[in-house]
């Protein structure tokens, strides 16, 4: 079981490491806060476990490789980068669509009933929006290997690593569902718009497809 774990110093900087890198905002937290304040705190919550399974997806891809091949490999990061890309524009137009937006809970402290119904839908486009993003791969292939200890087994520090990684960042994401909770009843006047509320959402989705669709992999110097 040590072998899967790095030395004490190693350990702590990769800790001290991950919390900085996972309270920084990227797309999957602008992901996450905006289903939190269009649909509410359990919606968000539905969505960290989403994009936590989807960043564990790519931890493990990554221990055994898969970075790599995107790292080397302009076709399979292409084919993967559009796939989440055409993911998140379609989210976008479900966005557009007053039926899908109005089944959603209006507030966090709707009833549990009419959450539950639509959990798994939000728990399945948080993981494939995370695990669709070839970026996040790489990022733990580049990561993950500066807190491996020599001498020990790689591909279980790395995927230790990247488990204790995506514990962190679903903390941190969850954290900023609180407070988009906390801060969702101010916004009172925009959420009686439903039509205001969907254009806002399907904005953010195409946005964020729009980012991935022209991200490029970061090839080593």
């Amino acid at each position: 079981m040590s072998e899967a774990l790095a030395p004490t110093p190693l350990l702590a900087a990769f800790l001290v490491a991950s919390v900085v890198l996972a309270i920084t905002p990227g797309p999957g937290v602008i992901y996450i806060v905006t289903r939190t304040l269009a649909q509410g705190r359990r919606a968000g919550i539905a969505s960290v476990l989403g994009v936590a399974l989807g960043n564990l997806g790519n931890a493990l891809g990554a221990s055994v490789g898969l970075a790599a091949l995107f790292a080397v490999s302009s076709m399979a990061f292409t084919v993967v980068k559009f796939a989440g890309a055409a993911y998140l524009v379609w989210l976008g137009v479900q966005a557009l669509r007053p039926v899908a937006f109005a089944a959603a809970p209006a507030r966090s402290e709707g009833p549990s009933s009419v959450v539950g119904a639509n959990a798994g839908r939000l728990l399945r486009d948080g993981f494939v929006v995370a695990l669709l993003n070839p970026k996040t791969a790489i990022f733990f292939a580049a990561f993950l290997p500066q807190f491996i200890a020599p001498g020990a087994a790689p591909l279980l520090q790395s995927v230790g690593l990247g488990v204790a990684f995506v514990l962190i960042a679903a903390c941190t994401d969850t954290a900023y569902v609180l407070a988009a909770g906390m801060v969702a009843p101010r916004l009172g006047g925009l959420r009686a718009s439903a039509k205001v509320g969907r254009w806002l959402t399907a904005a953010v989705f195409f946005g964020l497809g729009m980012l991935t669709a022209t991200s490029e992999p970061h090839r080593p110097k």
